[in-house]
């Protein structure tokens, strides 16, 4: 069963930073793309960032384009999303995703997804 677990979360005030990290358990982590998601109060969820299996590629919202880095230590089966310049509108539920396949296509296509987390709560006051 695969289970995937973020944390890291929490309240920081505007221009600070927060890593967020999510451990997947189940699968073999490396053959897989990742990505994180974030839904923000009143809107629909929206896509952060994805990271190929071996971390050789990446790629980011537009809106967090750089400010966030995702990385991911596959020896310790972790994905990580490191947050910089925060800003209120960052303020969202993130969550961590796996990919049902490896293929490196459309990483934010949030269908594409299979395995979830419960979400971790990240709020940035102003």
């Amino acid at each position: 069963q695969v289970q995937v677990v973020e944390s890291g979360g929490g309240l920081v005030q505007a221009g600070g930073s927060l890593r967020l990290s999510c451990a997947v358990s189940g699968r073999t982590f490396n053959r897989y793309v990742m990505g994180w998601f974030r839904r923000a109060p009143g809107k629909s969820r929206e896509f952060v960032a994805a990271i190929s299996g071996s971390g050789a590629n990446t790629y980011y919202a537009d809106s967090v384009k750089g400010r966030f880095t995702i990385s991911r230590v596959n020896a310790k089966n972790t994905l990580y999303l490191q947050m910089n310049s925060l800003e209120p509108e960052d303020t969202a539920v993130y969550y961590c995703a796996s990919r049902e396949s490896g293929t490196w296509d459309n990483p934010s296509r949030q269908m594409l997804y299979a395995y979830w987390g419960q979400g971790t709560q990240v709020t940035v006051s102003s």
